[in-house]
C-alpha cells in the first residue's frame, strides 16, 4: 500500500487508473472500517482510503484534540485489508488557507435529530467529504450505514450536485453482544462497555412494538424513559421515514435511530424496522 500527504502525490498516483473506490475515514479504524474497504476492493480498479479528523465537524466542546489518531496502526490495517492507497493530508495539506466556502446541507434533512444536537456538523461533514470528493475523483465512494443520517445527507449532495459517482452502503457492524462498532467505544470504561449494548437493544424494542402497531410517540417516549433510568442521557430515541427521516406517515418503511450520552461517551446508533 502507498501512503501519501499531499493533492498533488494522490491526483500523480491515481492518475492511470479509471474507476478509483474510495473509503473517508477519521482514522481510529476497526472492522466497521476494514468491511468498508473490503467492499471497496470489489467496486473500483484502485482502492483508495483516507485518514483525516476534520476539525471543520467538531463543536467547540467536542473532542477533536483528543480525537485517536493512530496512524500507523491504521496504515497496518489498511494494508492488510487489501487498500492500494491510503491519503492521509495534513490540516495544512488539505486546508492550505482558511475553508471559507462550505456546503449547506439541505435543513429538511440536515437539521434534524444529528444536525439539531450538533449543529454544523453535516456543514463540517459535506465539506470535507466534497473536497475529498474532489481530491480522489472517485466513481464510487463507500460508507457505513451506523452513521444513517450522514449516509443520507451525503446521498442528496451527491445527487443534487449531479456528481459522476455511486454511494455505496454496507450495513453496521456489531460486536457479538450486538454493540456497534464506533471508534469512540474505547472511551467506555468495562463496566459501561457492558451496559452500552442496551441502546441497540431498546432500538430493536421500538422497532418491534411499531411493527406490533403502537402508537410511535408513545413508544419514543417510553424508550428515553428507560434509558435515562439506566444512568443514560438520551438526546432522541425516534421512529422516523426510513428514505428521509421525517415523522412517518402510515405504511412508510421505518428506521429506529438513537443517540445517547454513557459516561463521557456519546453513542449513536440505528436499526431498520
Amino acid at each position: 500500500m502507498h501512503i501519501v500527504h499531499t493533492i498533488a502525490e494522490l491526483r500523480e498516483c491515481l492518475s492511470s487508473f479509471r474507476r478509483p473506490a474510495f473509503v473517508p475515514t477519521m482514522g481510529n479504524l476497526h472492522d466497521g472500517h476494514l468491511a468498508l474497504v473490503h467492499r471497496a476492493r470489489e467496486l473500483g480498479d484502485v482502492t483508495v482510503a483516507s485518514i483525516f479528523v476534520n476539525r471543520l465537524q467538531f463543536l467547540p466542546h467536542e473532542d477533536f484534540d483528543s480525537y485517536p489518531r493512530t496512524l500507523g496502526v491504521d496504515a497496518q490495517k489498511l494494508a492488510a485489508a487489501g487498500c492500494d492507497l491510503l491519503f492521509a493530508p495534513t490540516e495544512r495539506d488539505l486546508y492550505p488557507e482558511p475553508q471559507t466556502f462550505k456546503v449547506l446541507p439541505d435543513p429538511e434533512l440536515a437539521d434534524l435529530l444529528e444536525g439539531q444536537f450538533r449543529p454544523g456538523f453535516f456543514t463540517g461533514v459535506c465539506t470535507v467529504v466534497m473536497k475529498l470528493f474532489q481530491c480522489v475523483q472517485p466513481r464510487t465512494a463507500v460508507f457505513g450505514e451506523k452513521d444513517y443520517q450522514q449516509l443520507l445527507v451525503i446521498r442528496r449532495m451527491v445527487r443534487q450536485f449531479a456528481m459522476p459517482l455511486e454511494i455505496v452502503a454496507v450495513p453496521t457492524c456489531r460486536d457479538a453482544d450486538g454493540l456497534a462498532l464506533s471508534s469512540r467505544n474505547g472511551y467506555l470504561s468495562a463496566a459501561e462497555r457492558t451496559e452500552a449494548v442496551q441502546l441497540s437493544r431498546i432500538l430493536a424494542r421500538m422497532g418491534e412494538q411499531a411493527r406490533e402497531g403502537g402508537d410511535l410517540a408513545a413508544i419514543e417516549g417510553a424508550a428515553m424513559a428507560t434509558l435515562a433510568q439506566r444512568g443514560w442521557k438520551p438526546d432522541y430515541l425516534v421512529l422516523r421515514r426510513r428514505s428521509d427521516l421525517q415523522v412517518p406517515a402510515p405504511g412508510d418503511a421505518l428506521v429506529a435511530l438513537g443517540a445517547a450520552r454513557l459516561g463521557a461517551t456519546r453513542l449513536i446508533d440505528n436499526l431498520a424496522v
